[in-house]
């Protein structure tokens, strides 16, 4: 997730509640949130051809919150972002049993989840490298080399590395509120 925060101090720029996406950080701080998911994805899954577009929108506001997602969007947003906030949870105990859960909530719901999409049928994951159970697995392990690339190419980019449940709401009650707190005008 990532984000920048007018006047914020470094380390204290994401916030995660249950944290399952960037979206309670942005209601922690008062700072708007934008699912990037629902930019990349037009109707029918399509890759939106304006989503570049949309993301250079998104990070030329003062302040806003996001996931740190799609290879193109991903030097845009660290360009522009204060903080990232790195969820490094347990894959097979917490981030897999939560996709899985949501998934199949949301296929056997037929919600909506971005510009008229749902959740395809189950038997996808067969044949669907990018059906989003197959690809949270395959792709568990991307980050533990990009982010500290990152790190070593934008030494400006404050990184939260969380590693728990408990680290997640620690870090949201503790640095994340007090940076909040002092930020705020009143």
């Amino acid at each position: 997730m990532m984000t920048s925060f007018p006047s914020a101090p470094p380390g204290t720029n994401d916030q995660l509640s249950p944290i399952r996406s960037s979206r309670p950080i942005g209601q922690i701080a008062n700072v708007p949130h934008t699912e990037i998911d629902a930019l990349f994805h037009g109707p029918n899954w399509t890759p939106r051809t304006v989503f570049l577009d949309d993301v250079a929108d998104l990070v030329a506001k003062d302040a806003w919150v996001t996931e740190w997602q799609y290879a193109a969007a991903r030097p845009l947003l660290a360009a522009h972002a204060d903080l990232l906030v790195w969820l490094d949870l347990p894959f097979w105990t917490t981030t897999f049993p939560r996709v899985l859960r949501r998934t199949v909530r949301r296929r056997l719901r037929r919600e909506e989840i971005w510009n008229g999409n749902i959740e395809p049928p189950f038997r996808r994951i067969l044949t669907d490298p990018e059906y989003i159970v197959r690809w949270a697995v395959s792709t568990r392990h991307k980050y533990r080399d990009r982010v500290p690339q990152l790190e070593a190419d934008l030494p400006r980019l404050s990184v939260v590395r969380l590693r728990s449940n408990r680290d997640v709401e620690r870090w949201m009650r503790g640095p994340l509120a007090q940076a909040v707190e002092l930020n705020s005008p009143d």
